[in-house]
């Protein structure tokens, strides 16, 4: 009897689980498999506390996407909307821009994955299209409800394959030599790094506008608390923090020291990245680092298709004074996104990077101004008790803000001065 209840209970917590396990499925691609292991391997374990820090400041942010949507019953966008059309319009600009480009970029990043379980060699164009034709019927045929149940899928098997992959390297033991001495990260040449580490990580800010979008649609379906919104959400940001140091922790282990020059571009870090793991853990874990790899970025393009079409589709209707996400112009948003990001992925490859960049660095920019728009919404609005945090939250939340404002200086100056 004890056992049954035990499972019944098990169950309950797996079911209310959603929307951040998606935040967290959607962050772990680009911030963690490339930035979070780049920084392990260019400068060991002196980014550790940085990185730390970083997903600690930016948390009352992402928070505000549970804690306003659910004392409210609104988006974050009708928010944006509430304080000013500007602001929707800036997050519709950004949103859209992020779209394509990040999706092209998963899309060919977890094309290029793909080939190693393949028998034969498919050219790239191909791969891209068996990943987005499997997305993009997730999406349409299964819906929200399919693509939760997959993200959680991909979730566990992640945490346990990821740290399965980083016991063995520990056990290995580190590649660089005693006498190895790591470059510095605190210098003027490392800032471009830095920015886009610490820009995307965990995640952009705007990925909070579709966390609120994710949980209105779980409101649809089943019963949601302040409680068990709150556990779902610290769960997947926690699981984040935890898997950006370890992917930190298998970059510092495996490759830093190693005397490799880590490929800049998404394709050939991503066969490298396989190939020097294999090399030094085993031969064995050659299937386990791509599948890894490739969870991470199927996981992330599945979420980004998803949450900026549906962000896209809300702030267009909000534009035109409705509230609603009408299916029927979700889908086409989301075939004109699926049929741009495959356009660049076939036209426009050596661009891809130029591209990515701008959009990261747009991200990093804008950050600032949505997470002061979440922290006036936070404070300007009336809160569940279980949702407002206390005074730790609202310290937190202006050091965030003193954060972001000030790296962004840094930023302009490094750039423009």
């Amino acid at each position: 009897m004890r056992v049954k209840q035990q499972y019944a209970s098990v169950q309950r917590i797996v079911r209310s689980l959603g929307p951040g396990i998606l935040m967290a499925t959607a962050a772990i691609g680009g911030s963690h498999l490339v930035a979070a292991t780049q920084a392990g391997a260019n400068y060991g374990w002196q980014l550790v506390l940085l990185i730390l820090t970083v997903n600690i400041l930016k948390y009352p942010f992402f928070r505000a996407a549970v804690s306003f949507t659910v004392s409210s019953g609104q988006s974050l966008q009708q928010g944006y909307a509430r304080m000013g059309k500007g602001y929707l319009i800036a997050a519709l600009g950004v949103n859209c821009i992020a779209a394509v480009v990040n999706a092209a970029a998963l899309l060919m990043f977890s094309a290029s994955l793909l080939g190693y379980f393949l028998p034969v060699a498919l050219p790239i164009p191909v791969l891209s299209a068996l990943v987005l034709t499997s997305i993009l019927f997730i999406l349409m045929a299964g819906h929200f409800g399919a693509m939760n149940k997959i993200a959680k899928l991909i979730m566990f098997v992640l945490v346990v394959s990821t740290i399965i992959a980083a016991s063995a390297a520990a056990i290995n033991g580190a590649v660089a030599p005693a006498t190895f001495t790591p470059e510095s990260p605190w210098s003027v040449v490392a800032i471009g790094f830095l920015v886009v580490t610490m820009g995307w990580m965990p995640a952009p800010i705007e990925i909070s506008a579709i966390t609120s979008l994710w949980l209105k649609r779980q409101k649809q379906t089943q019963p949601v608390t302040p409680a068990s919104a709150l556990f779902d959400f610290n769960l997947g940001y926690m699981t984040t923090m935890l898997l950006a140091l370890v992917f930190l922790a298998l970059g510092a282990l495996v490759l830093h020291g190693s005397g490799q020059t880590l490929a800049s571009g998404g394709i050939g870090f991503s066969k490298q990245l396989v190939d020097l793991y294999a090399s030094t853990i085993g031969e064995w874990s050659r299937w386990l680092i791509a599948a890894i790899a490739f969870l991470c970025i199927f996981g992330s393009a599945l979420t980004v298709y998803d949450g900026y079409c549906r962000a896209i589709t809300e702030a267009a209707s909000l534009l035109k004074g409705k509230a609603d996400i009408p299916q029927k112009q979700f889908t086409g948003v989301l075939v004109a996104v699926a049929v741009i990001s495959f356009a660049i992925v076939l036209f426009f490859k050596s661009a891809l990077l130029a591209m990515l960049g701008f959009a990261m660095t747009l991200a990093f920019i804008t950050t600032p101004l949505f997470a002061w728009l979440n922290h006036r919404l936070v404070k300007t609005s009336s809160l569940d008790e279980t949702l407002k945090g206390g005074r730790w939250l609202t310290a937190l939340s202006y050091l965030g803000l003193a954060y972001l404002f000030g790296f962004l200086g840094v930023f302009v100056w490094w750039k423009f001065v």
